[in-house]
């Protein structure tokens, strides 16, 4: 991070929780998306941007659409979901994640994490499973690979289930050197304003089996055979299945095709930062009765977030109010979705979460993104520590 930026960070009244950032040409993209003429769906920048990602992922194909819920969405079409039909989904993930297959028709099955990663739970998950369900829905918290291995041999003994990588925190992340997003038969990546790389609003999904590839298409394309057409493989299109308008516009494609241009830039801040935040705090964590993440060496992190867990609710939500009222501005994340309203309303049956209601109760987010700077992770360090001091029993 240059000295500019350090002191940017420094003169800043406040630290947010997050600043989305300009990096590389997104003005120069985006200015002449517009003055193209092109800044609808289908322009040169987002087939571009598609490109590269497919190229960067090794998918099949890569659907750019206008966010990771209508990428979740789109997957949800393609399994043909039934009446009767059942998805599995963590509990401890954003609402879209169950959200988009609810649209779909299906009811939900909510599975507990395990406690290491806090992805998906292989040993709730073999509970879980029965003849109705036709999809098993996994999150890579924080960049960081679920239990692989274990959710794969759970699946093992169902071949006609469908795994959906809900990738939004992990592109570029990796698993046994296997890039995440490429282990389930669908993907969906987020460049929401909160993402490693950004375009506003944004998402893609990835196909990873050629034999979706085409009708993946078509319903992109709102139901029609258009892609077909363009790439000259039919002589004129029409209506062939259901769909919808996902695709994203050219000029949040500019943004895009810019930012995963400085993807290695961007990625290696992030790491840096990342870095930082350990380096500063795992000395001091057991003082502090606090838990970070463990690193594990056969999981490559994406290095979205940095999060600690604190003792218990009340103390994290002191600490929050303490940390804002000098300025810098923590978060914490999601809270349960089988215990929320909707979540009972549309699921088949109830299911027990424990270490998701534990963790819900604990977790703390730190301000963490591209333009933070060393300043910045220090500020965010005194302050946090401070704060957890203060609110210590007997303070």
């Amino acid at each position: 991070m240059s000295t500019g930026e350090n002191e940017l960070t420094d003169a800043l009244a406040d630290i947010p929780f997050n600043r989305a950032a300009v990096v590389g040409r997104e003005l120069e993209y985006v200015r002449d998306a517009i003055e193209s003429g092109h800044t609808s769906s289908g322009g040169p920048y987002s087939r571009r941007a598609a490109d590269l990602l497919k190229e960067v992922t090794g998918a099949e194909e890569v659907l750019l659409t206008t966010s990771c819920t209508s990428a979740l969405e789109l997957s949800a079409l393609l399994l043909d979901l039934q009446p009767g039909d059942t998805v599995v989904v963590p509990s401890f993930t954003f609402t879209t994640t169950a959200l988009a297959f609810v649209r779909a028709g299906a009811r939900l099955v909510f599975c507990d994490i395990e406690p290491r990663t806090l992805g998906l739970d292989p040993a709730h998950l073999a509970e879980l499973m029965d003849d109705r369900v036709r999809a098993v829905v996994t999150v890579h918290y924080a960049g960081v690979a679920c239990d692989v291995e274990g959710l794969q041999k759970v699946l093992a003994g169902y071949p006609d289930v469908a795994l959906v990588e809900d990738n939004a925190h992990a592109l570029f992340g990796t698993w046994r050197d296997q890039m995440l997003g490429r282990i389930g038969r669908f993907a969906t990546q987020s460049f929401h304003d909160t993402k490693n790389l950004v375009c506003g609003e944004g998402g893609a999904l990835l196909v990873n089996d050629p034999a979706d590839v085409d009708r993946a298409r078509v319903l992109y394309e709102k139901g029609t055979n258009r892609r077909a057409f363009l790439l000259g493989q039919v002589d004129k299109y029409s209506w062939r299945d259901t769909g919808s308008s996902f695709a994203l516009s050219d000029v949040l494609g500019g943004y895009l095709l810019a930012q995963l241009e400085q993807r290695d830039r961007i990625q290696a801040e992030r790491r840096r930062i990342h870095e930082r935040y350990t380096e500063q705090l795992a000395p001091v964590a057991a003082d502090l009765d606090v838990e970070l993440a463990a690193p594990y060496a056969e999981r490559g992190s994406a290095y979205h977030m940095f999060y600690v867990l604190l003792p218990d609710r009340d103390r994290r939500t002191a600490v929050i109010e303490r940390m804002r009222e000098q300025g810098v501005h923590p978060a914490f994340h999601y809270v349960p979705l089988h215990s929320s309203e909707a979540g009972r309303r549309f699921s088949a049956r109830e299911t027990e979460c424990p270490v998701t209601d534990e963790v819900s109760s604990r977790l703390l987010r730190l301000p963490f993104y591209y333009q933070l700077g060393d300043a910045g992770v220090d500020r965010v360090v005194r302050t946090f520590t401070a704060a957890v001091r203060a609110t210590a029993p007997g303070q």
